[in-house]
């Protein structure tokens, strides 16, 4: 299979960061520190309240690293004119919620209205990659490839957050998104709660070019270091590619 990448999830850098205020620590220092330690791309969740990563972290990320930048954002104008405006390589369209703790599901193409249309072709008119962060529904799938997105990125949280013995049916289904997308020609991505534990099953997809992990590796850098973690996510994605 061809190699996968692994796209580091840097917001709860700034999560912690933003617990105390100041300047420590640093996103932008732990994006830096992520490619010098093996990933192969950058993902920052830029949400609308801010909670996470700020503008100036993305700006400085986008200036000052050099990375495949994969920016998650909501399918609205601000978000769209800030993406058209730094033009990364990348972009990742997903629900967003004031209330929720982070994103609780894949976005729901077929009942979204024109904005999503409207901002599927500004991004990729402006170069950007763009992908739907959806479930892995033959219907969510098609319909992201006729409003003309590049990608998908299939959410993996319900399958992460199963019990060993539940996940065999919810990874079924996500192989077969991952074949359906393939199948129309999409470029096919995952991630959400992704660990050591559920990321293998993952990578073992030949169709899945990509994952994004962010909470489980940020959190684990605290007990074993940013590159560590990253060094032993990259080698178990490499075995399972084998």
């Amino acid at each position: 299979m061809t190699p996968m990448r692994l796209s580091v999830n840097i917001d709860h850098v700034a999560t912690l960061r933003n617990a105390r205020g100041g300047t420590h620590p640093c996103p932008v220092e732990a994006a830096r520190l992520a490619m010098q330690a093996g990933a192969d791309g950058i993902t920052m969740h830029l949400r609308e309240d801010r909670r996470h990563v700020r503008d100036r972290d993305l700006d400085r990320v986008a200036a000052e690293v050099e990375t495949r930048l994969n920016l998650e954002m909501a399918a609205t104008a601000e978000m769209v004119g800030i993406a058209t405006r730094l033009r990364p390589p990348a972009c990742c369209l997903v629900p967003e919620k004031r209330q929720e703790l982070t994103t609780e599901g894949g976005l729901d193409v077929l009942r979204a209205g024109p904005d999503l249309a409207e901002a599927v072709k500004r991004l990729a008119g402006a170069g950007i990659e763009v992908s739907i962060f959806i479930e892995a529904d033959p219907r969510q799938i098609e319909a992201a490839a006729r409003l003309g997105a590049q990608a998908i990125e299939l959410h993996t949280g319900t399958y992460a957050d199963a019990a060993a013995a539940g996940r065999p049916p919810i990874l079924e289904r996500l192989k077969a998104g991952a074949a359906a997308a393939a199948a129309l020609g999409l470029h096919c991505h995952a991630g959400h709660g992704l660990t050591y534990e559920t990321v293998g099953a993952i990578a073992a997809m030949p169709e899945v070019s990509e994952v994004s992990i962010g909470h489980f590796l940020i959190g684990q850098s605290v007990f074993e270091g940013l590159p560590a973690v990253i060094r032993r996510f990259k080698e178990q994605i490499a075995a399972a590619r084998r």
